[in-house]
């Protein structure tokens, strides 16, 4: 059984369409690519998978479940972390992580285990403590990740991941994320714009663009197929000449 399964998926919004057709699958345990310029369609699809968004028309399974048919179960299924995701700043790092933890269980002992997980992941150590308004960008997103992580979804779905962050913050993340799909053997699905990011991260990777598929393959496959050194020049060829 494939982790994602995508047949066909079309999303219009009014005369505009922003999935014109893709079929996608991902593996169990792969950590996968999703990019492209934007507006090409890449959060589109993540928001259909991520059951936020219902598609016009195409079907979309995660683990054998349908998004569309049934959401709820497909929620159970996954992590979604958009890139627009905030925290309460309100609340302590770890208040934040706990009251997480309750949405997805009334049993203190395993709300406990998920916030420890989520405070190892963060890496935040004693700055668990101190309010989340208090945090820097990078301090923030890494609580986010851990708040997704924590979980341990089957599905982990992360749009920009590293957005905004410096190049110490991204490296910790790209870290962070590698060594959680190794330790707990989940599939990841991931967009980016850092082509550095998709490269170190990724198994395989598609390349989006005016919601179709335009490449696909291993990041080395994807460079070969456009004759191009490196992945950030193999997309501007791709999209250059999509």
């Amino acid at each position: 059984m494939n982790a994602v399964e995508i047949i066909g998926l079309r999303k219009e919004y009014g005369k505009t369409t922003a999935l014109d057709g893709i079929d996608l699958e991902i593996s169990p345990g792969e950590v996968f690519g999703l990019i492209g310029p934007n507006g090409s369609g890449k959060t589109t699809t993540l928001r259909i998978l991520g059951t936020l968004i219902k598609p016009t028309a195409g079907t979309a399974a995660i683990f054998g479940t349908d998004v569309v048919r049934d959401p709820g179960e497909a929620r159970l299924k996954i992590g979604y972390l958009p890139e627009e995701a905030g925290v309460y700043n309100n609340l302590t790092g770890e208040d934040y992580l706990r009251f997480v933890g309750t949405l997805y269980s009334q049993s203190k002992s395993e709300v406990d285990e998920m916030v420890a997980k989520g405070a190892d992941i963060s890496g935040l150590g004693a700055r668990l403590k101190d309010k989340a308004g208090g945090y820097s960008q990078g301090m923030k997103r890494r609580l986010l990740i851990a708040r997704v992580m924590m979980l341990s979804p089957r599905l982990a779905i992360l749009d920009e991941p590293t957005s905004g962050l410096d190049v110490i913050n991204s490296t910790h993340v790209r870290t962070l994320i590698r060594q959680y799909v190794k330790d707990f053997g989940v599939t990841l699905l991931l967009s980016s714009h850092n082509m550095l990011e998709v490269d170190y991260l990724c198994d395989r990777i598609v390349l989006v663009n005016g919601g179709r598929i335009v490449a696909r393959g291993t990041p080395k496959e994807v460079k070969d197929q456009s004759g191009a050194p490196n992945l950030e020049e193999a997309f501007m060829r791709v999209i250059a000449h999509g």
